[in-house]
């Protein structure tokens, strides 16, 4: 294991510029974030049922200190007011539980007990952050459960927080946003394997916390690692100004769909004057597109959303909180604080647009755009966690793809073959390395990381190769105000460094598994059939679910695995095989890695036809890699 760089001169000096020129003077979001407060956790650790810790809020007392040259400043700044940990009363009957994962958890009293918006990531820390509630509160019941989105830091403590037996008998409601369970599931199977991945990198889980490690995740500090769960909702909110009274609290929602979630809404406590912005609007440039990966985001739609939001219920609130950060208060602040996050979208989203319509590329008007002078000067609008850089080419590549137009670049070489070519027309690995180390002396880093990477991937046993670039990676993220940024360069250098480190946390829980839909059960089966060796095989099987009433086919065609629901009186040929089992089953079987054999002894499931190709089917599948190579290639 090679030693970390410190900061060079040339970060040195970017460090004491960006202390010269930026606010720090502006101290309001330091007395924001503290408002309120009441209680903190001590200590600032929750573990799981078997000792784990699953978050450590404790092990960043560091930030708490001057800034070092390894941190830009403003990160610094942002990361110390995300370590803001505890109980904090918004207003009269809204509470806030911080820090204690990287979303917030909001308790609306009622007349019985307590809603709960957005239990966290993991069902340790919801439970974590609930009891310190009750704790200084009292020991109300939960009364019901609100999911302002599908992403899984906004649902996933959910039995943290209450049980299936208490939502079932009507004494806990789940509201959410239409299609929020297809969308929270669906991006945890359809490519959760490849997202899991990129995550270890964009939060840094694994990293060492310290001035040289990890400092957080702009967001909030880091994903806690306990168990996800999900419960699925029982109402659904289809329209905005839908509006319910959950024991006692008038809620008036707002739908966002396409903003920063496909599937999210916004909504308003009329009798609070207290406004939730969901992840909608947050002390940060937010991402349209993940470093993780994940669909592309409209910012068109987000600004139009966020202009709707003022005019709905801004001008009548007298607090907006969010399911991240601190809240703002005071009606003209809050009202500002929404029209410049809300300037900052519709600005990149239509400088964007015009200068590709003259012809520009993602990666140049990335390089050139600037925002005005009034975004700049708020630290709300800082890319903390997204970035104007890659929210700029994510704006390129919703409208115009992958591909910039240059012929060029239509049918280029895979990155091992183009980096052996690269190599070889450049004089070779030490020939490479030896001006790669002149322009790191020289500060040129993103150069470094470019040419060295062809280096790497030409011969993945070049250590010298390996620690240029992870010194490389070390610079770049010590520069970084972004902290994904930061977080994805100091990972790099540490799996540069100390070897792939895999996927340290996982979302496809059982509770999860358990809500998928058969339709999206097939729908991950058909994404794991290796389609080469499934060419020339032809089955047809019908799956009998007793629970739902339904028959549904699964033909293998073409390397193809289709799938869809048969209609009554339909003239398909017979099956194959016909399976005869319950939805349960068919997840456990195909997807929880449960026993055909002993589901077929125990009755779970009943066969009828030719049994044994089915067997033949699931020889042509293979599992997701969740320890695949990024920094090397292989």
């Amino acid at each position: 294991m090679s030693t970390m760089t410190d900061p060079s001169q040339y970060i040195l000096d970017q460090q004491q510029r960006a202390t010269a020129e930026l606010p720090f003077a502006d101290t309001t979001d330091q007395q924001d974030a503290d408002r309120g407060f009441l209680a903190a956790l001590e200590p600032g650790v929750v573990t799981d049922a078997d000792g784990n810790v699953v978050w450590d809020n404790d092990s960043y007392g560091f930030l708490n200190g001057a800034c070092p040259a390894s941190v830009h400043p403003s990160l610094w700044r942002q990361s110390g007011l995300n370590i803001r940990q505890g109980l904090y009363e918004v207003t009269e009957g809204i509470y806030q539980i911080r820090g204690l994962d990287l979303s917030n958890m909001t308790l609306i009293e009622g007349r019985t007990g307590v809603i709960v918006i957005d239990p966290l990531i993991s069902a340790e820390t919801a439970k974590a952050g609930l009891d310190l509630y009750r704790a200084h509160r009292g020991d109300k019941p939960v009364t019901g459960l609100i999911y302002t989105h599908s992403h899984v830091d906004h649902f996933g403590g959910a039995l943290g927080v209450t049980t299936q037996e208490d939502v079932d008998a009507g004494r806990c409601p789940v509201i959410a946003p239409a299609g929020f369970l297809e969308h929270a599931v669906a991006e945890n199977v359809y490519a959760g394997t490849a997202m899991a991945r990129r995550a270890a990198y964009m939060y840094g889980a694994a990293l060492p916390r310290g001035p040289k490690g990890q400092v957080g995740a702009g967001l909030g500090q880091t994903t806690s690692t306990g168990t996800v769960t999900l419960i699925a909702p029982t109402l659904d909110i289809t329209e905005t100004g839908q509006e319910h009274t959950i024991d006692g609290v008038r809620i008036v929602f707002q739908i966002t769909p396409g903003t920063e979630a496909p599937s999210e809404m916004n909504f308003y406590f009329p009798d609070h004057r207290a406004l939730c912005m969901a992840e909608n609007a947050t002390h940060t440039l937010h991402n349209l597109l993940t470093l993780r990966g994940a669909l592309v985001r409209d910012p068109h739609v987000w600004s139009q959303y966020l202009t709707e939001s003022i005019n709905l219920f801004g001008y009548d609130s007298d607090v907006v909180f969010a399911s991240h950060h601190w809240p703002t208060w005071g009606t003209e602040r809050l009202v500002e604080y929404l029209a410049l996050q809300r300037d900052l979208y519709a600005y990149l989203h239509d400088q964007t647009l015009r200068r590709l319509n003259q012809g520009y590329v993602g990666a140049e008007i990335a390089e050139t755009i600037q925002l005005p002078p009034a975004l700049n000067a708020a630290w709300s609008t800082h890319g903390y966690y997204g970035s104007v850089s890659h929210n700029v080419k994510a704006i390129y590549q919703r409208y115009m793809g992958w591909f910039d137009g240059n012929p060029a670049h239509l049918w280029e070489h895979p990155p091992v073959e183009s980096a052996t070519r690269h190599v070889e027309f450049m004089g070779g690995a030490e020939e490479v390395l030896r001006k790669a180390r002149v322009a790191f002396d020289n500060g040129d880093y993103r150069w470094v990381a470019q040419v060295v990477n062809y280096v790497i991937f030409a011969d993945p046993t070049n250590e010298a190769a390996k620690t240029l670039q992870a010194s490389t990676f070390e610079q770049l993220g010590y520069g970084a105000e972004n902290a994904t940024w930061r977080n994805f360069f100091l990972m790099g250098a540490y799996e540069l460094r100390n070897g792939n480190i895999g996927t340290p946390t996982k979302a496809n829980s059982p509770t999860m598994m358990a809500a998928l839909t058969i339709d999206q059960v097939f729908d991950a089966m058909s994404l794991r059939l290796d389609g080469p060796k499934a060419w020339h095989e032809k089955a047809v099987s019908d799956w009998i679910f007793t629970d739902e009433k339904r028959t549904h086919r699964l033909e293998l065609r073409n390397g193809v695995l289709i799938h869809f629901d048969r209609r009554d009186g339909d003239k398909l040929p017979p099956a194959d095989v016909t399976f005869t089992l319950t939805r349960a089953t068919l997840i456990g079987v195909l997807l929880a890695g449960e026993d055909l054999g002993a589901a077929v002894q125990t009755g779970a499931i009943t066969i009828d036809g030719d049994a044994q190709s089915f067997v033949k089917l699931a020889g042509l599948f293979d599992e997701p890699n969740p320890d695949f190579a990024i920094v090397t290639p292989e």
